[in-house]
């Protein structure tokens, strides 16, 4: 069985680029994806990308080559805050 892997990444629209906040393996993975869903952070499964992004130190803005894989999840989660807002 594959261990589970999970990345946090902050971003508004002040930064130069998306940062990730925490990189977790295992039991730290499943604290991480916690605390997102006690907060009603979108979780967004993306195994190639999350392997990527976990090499990244925490508090560093990610790749360059990662901006356009990061920016469509961004989208996806501003498209779901839209939809959400609507219905309020």
């Amino acid at each position: 069985m594959k261990r589970k892997k999970a990345v946090a990444l902050k971003y508004n629209k002040d930064y130069k680029a998306p940062v990730v906040t925490a990189v977790g393996f295992g039991e730290i993975a499943e604290k991480i994806l916690n605390k997102a869903k006690e907060n009603d952070i979108p979780i967004v499964e993306d195994t190639v990308l999350v392997e990527k992004l976990s090499k990244v130190e925490p508090s560093s803005p990610i790749p360059e080559e990662l901006y356009e894989a990061v920016a469509r999840i961004i989208a996806f989660i501003y498209s779901l805050d839209e939809k959400h807002k609507k219905k309020e």
